[in-house]
């Protein structure tokens, strides 16, 4: 089927753009981002997902506020529908558009959802040169998981939320964050037979993009049960830095975590970055609060990313923070809005990020047993 983008010169496969180059159910194209104010008031975040070969596009909008008081919420708005095949109309999902202001700089994100409270006009305007992680690809037995590509970029947000009719603006200067854009093969939609087992279910995850005064420092790493690692990332971007000008990519990454109590989620994390020449610098990060990734759809009992909900489909909820019970399985997933500091080679700053944790099953380095038991000393 042709669609208006078939007359652009951007084809990479010889089918039309609307097709994609496997049949694989689970291929994604998908948008992030997350935003924080400097004085902690807000953390958000935004996902819009489109699924080509499950014919469904959604997106979600969440919002946490007064994160560290005994006041905090989350709220948030969900939508889907079937996937247009014109790709030129596929940024918007009922109440949520996403907008390409200009490739690889300006995007802009918008919600009208004021029957679920929200309700928002978001312009992101770059501070760094998108980074492009290391592919992605991870196979359990014979069946590929993961086969995917991302890239990652800092910049500032201004605009406004609305949140159950209270305006608040955003300052650039005060609102900074992060965005991603991924695509390729990962596990989307209702969840499949998979035939016979042949390895425990066991995921562990780690991303930390930190926004400091004159830099942004990416972080990530994939390892399994026995702390092999099999995806990691380490960049240091200089804020202003033009689109072509590549971040500084590390020599090699580690950390070091200690978890809360019986919980799966960081009382307090490390990060080493060792550079190709020089000094190795340390990055201290502080947990102040969390914003849970089914939220924006991310294993979501009822708005899993993938899922056929209807023609359109638009829900809200929210709730209390912190959760009754941090480790069922729909709350393991969340961002720690994190205070970041640090020493050695990068010298003393002091910055504000995320820090993205999933840990299903053992993870016998940090002491993680079971599929979802918290952690005990």
């Amino acid at each position: 089927m042709l669609s208006s983008f078939d007359d652009f010169p951007i084809h990479q496969t010889s089918h039309p753009i609307a097709q994609t180059a496997g049949t694989d159910l689970n291929y994604y194209d998908r948008y992030f981002f997350n935003g924080y104010t400097s004085d902690t008031r807000l953390f958000f975040a935004a996902a819009f997902g489109l699924y080509p070969n499950r014919h469904v596009a959604d997106a979600h909008f969440s919002v946490v506020v007064n994160g560290a008081s005994v006041e905090a919420e989350q709220i948030n708005v969900h939508a889907s529908r079937r996937a247009p095949l014109d790709r030129s109309e596929a940024n918007i999902v009922g109440p949520i558009q996403v907008e390409v202001l200009e490739p690889l700089h300006t995007l802009r994100v918008a919600v009208d959802a004021a029957e679920h409270g929200l309700r928002a006009d978001l312009t992101f305007v770059r501070r760094s040169a998108p980074i492009q992680e290391p592919h992605f690809f991870h196979q359990v037995g014979q069946r590929v998981l993961m086969d995917s590509t991302r890239m990652t970029q800092f910049g500032t947000w201004e605009g406004w939320i609305e949140l159950d009719g209270e305006v608040i603006d955003l300052d650039s200067e005060k609102t900074l964050g992060s965005r991603d854009r991924s695509w390729g093969v990962r596990p989307v939609g209702e969840p499949a037979p998979t035939g016979a087992p042949v390895a425990d279910p066991q995921f562990y995850w780690l991303w930390a993009p930190l926004n400091f005064d004159s830099f942004s420092t990416h972080f990530d790493i994939n390892e399994m049960f026995d702390g092999k690692r099999w995806h990691e990332t380490g960049f240091v971007a200089l804020s202003g830095s033009s689109v072509v000008e590549p971040a500084d990519a590390m020599r090699s990454v580690d950390y070091r975590i200690g978890w809360k109590p019986g919980t799966r989620r960081a009382e307090w994390f490390e990060i080493d970055f060792e550079p190709w020449q020089g000094e190795v610098s340390t990055i201290r990060l502080e947990p102040l609060f969390d914003l849970h990734m089914l939220g924006i759809g991310y294993g979501h009992p009822e708005w899993r990313h993938g899922a056929w909900k209807g023609e359109l489909v638009i829900a809200g909820d929210r709730w209390s923070l912190p959760v009754s019970d941090p480790n069922a399985f729909h709350h393991i997933h969340i961002q720690s809005l994190v205070r970041a500091t640090t020493t050695g080679g990068l010298g003393e700053h002091t910055g504000l990020g995320a820090l993205e944790q999933l840990a299903v099953g053992r993870h016998d380095p940090t002491g993680l047993v079971g599929l979802n038991n918290g952690w005990s000393a």
